[in-house]
């Protein structure tokens, strides 16, 4: 069941009347239901994955705290529990065909079977956020969940099962103990942010991906102009795809009373590679932190151990998002960047007082959110490209022959394109209007007429402009 779709509000509606009409101690296994339900829509096999995730974690959570027996062995099962379903899932197929090609090049059979494993919908993310609480059990952090069904809902809850925020136990499993009344301002908050996501998917970035998929299915075909635009548009596209998925699910769960954790801000508008991880995907960027980097060490290290464990995160996030050479590059990049930018902190200073930009302060932060925007860029096409020599083509495209604004024309006519563009400005000046004053504030102090004019408008834009042909959420294959 896609958010973008019919069958995902008439879902919804039907989940907030029932879940504020029933008494509150109810409610827990209602939710459940209905997010075993929603997960169900896709395949209904794949709940035994859940079950099973939940039940071992849910287990092990009253074996690994502090001064418990055999904690680390325990604490050991759950986690390979958990990451051997998402390997077996997510990258034997891979693992088997590499290793297949790699003995037939040496002309040996190693009898390695094929796998033809469908990859279930959310695996890495609700095992990253179940293994979170047992983690934080066996820190001391959380006390063990007496209450299964509680413990359940956490790792399967509706709106960010499918794709996040990877919410944490401290955080939002208690919320589920806590009753909850119908909220006026927590519902129009919530639709709010669930209409600029539906807008985001619909208007932009499924508009986009007919560019972006156009180019990138036969990249070998364009030269110049369309793979550029192609690039710039998945930039946008992705974002909106995600940040979408994203503002949807928080705006979901605020209207039945739960708050989730912000999972973009911004991210192009970042002056540095490390700011940029600071506000893309917050949700797995903090995870990662909390229970790799800083277990590893994190800065607190010898200097060539901290790039280590600074190398070994972006690695490991890179594999996250995929079996694919593409993802590690893509990983490996970013992580080579922030150790370049670690590297050249002194000479960029230098740099800056020389040309004395630090005297302008606007052009400098201007100079550099453009500089971080494009290298990320630059990774981008490595996520993108379906594998690495597709990758290397649309960087030989792009510097061949010249560019020409008469060329971009692909997949969308010069109406579409023009939408196009009128849409990312929109986007554009909502973040600026966000940077500086806070949509919700601006929206708060306008006359009532004006407040639901722009309401009506961004419907009747959705209405008008949207791509209503249910394209899944981006991340939904991760």
């Amino acid at each position: 069941m896609l958010f973008n779709s019919l069958d995902f509000l008439i879902f919804f509606t039907l989940v907030v009347v029932v879940y504020f009409a029933m008494p509150h101690r109810f409610r827990w296994l209602f939710l459940l239901a209905a997010s075993y339900y929603f997960y169900m829509c896709w395949k209904v096999e794949y709940i035994v994955l859940i079950l099973i995730a939940t039940t071992i974690d849910y287990i092990a959570g009253h074996f690994v705290g502090p001064g418990k027996p055999f904690r680390k062995l325990i604490l050991a099962v759950s986690l390979g529990t958990n990451l051997g379903i998402l390997f077996c899932f997510k990258y034997l197929n891979f693992v088997s065909g590499e290793l297949r090609a790699l003995f037939d090049q040496f002309n040996v059979f190693a009898g390695f079977p094929v796998y033809h494993l469908i990859l279930p919908v959310g695996i890495s993310f609700y095992t990253f956020q179940s293994m979170s609480y047992t983690i934080d059990v066996f820190r001391g952090q959380k006390e063990p969940e007496k209450h299964f069904g509680i413990y359940a809902v956490y790792v399967a809850f509706f709106p960010q099962l499918v794709a996040g925020p990877i919410e944490r136990s401290t955080s939002l499993m208690p919320q589920f103990r806590i009753p909850k009344q119908f909220d006026y301002d927590r519902f129009c908050s919530g639709l709010q942010l669930m209409l600029w996501g539906f807008f985001k998917k619909l208007v932009i970035a499924d508009r986009l991906a007919m560019y972006v998929d156009t180019v990138y299915s036969n990249p070998g075909a364009f030269k110049s102009a369309p793979l550029i635009l192609a690039t710039y548009f998945f930039a946008f596209q992705i974002f909106c795809d995600f940040s979408a998925y994203s503002d949807i699910a928080i705006g979901a769960a605020r209207i039945l009373g739960f708050d989730l954790m912000k999972n973009f801000n911004q991210p192009y508008f970042a002056r540095s590679i490390r700011e940029f991880w600071q506000r893309w995907h917050i949700s797995l960027t903090t995870w990662f932190r909390d229970y790799l980097y800083i277990p590893l060490g994190g800065n607190r290290v010898v200097k060539w151990r901290w790039q280590t464990n600074i190398m070994i995160v972006f690695v490991l996030s890179g594999i996250w998002h995929g079996a694919n050479w593409t993802f590690l590059i893509w990983g490996v990049l970013h992580g080579g960047y922030l150790l370049v930018s670690l590297w050249t902190r002194g000479l960029r200073d230098r740099v800056v007082h020389v040309t004395r930009l630090d005297r302008v302060p606007y052009l400098h932060k201007m100079l550099q959110r453009v500089f971080i925007f494009h290298i990320v860029l630059i990774a981008w096409v490595f996520f993108r490209a379906r594998n690495l020599f597709e990758a290397i083509v649309v960087f030989k495209g792009m510097v061949s022959g010249v560019p020409s604004i008469f060329h971009i024309n692909v997949a969308l006519g010069k109406y579409e394109l023009l939408i196009a563009f009128i849409a990312l400005a929109c986007l554009e000046f909502v973040h600026f209007l966000q940077h500086r004053y806070g949509v919700s504030n601006v929206l708060n102090r306008m006359p009532v007429a004006l407040r639901w004019g722009c309401y009506y408008a961004t419907i009747l834009a959705i209405l008008m402009f949207g791509q209503f042909n249910l394209t899944e959420f981006i991340y939904f294959q991760f």
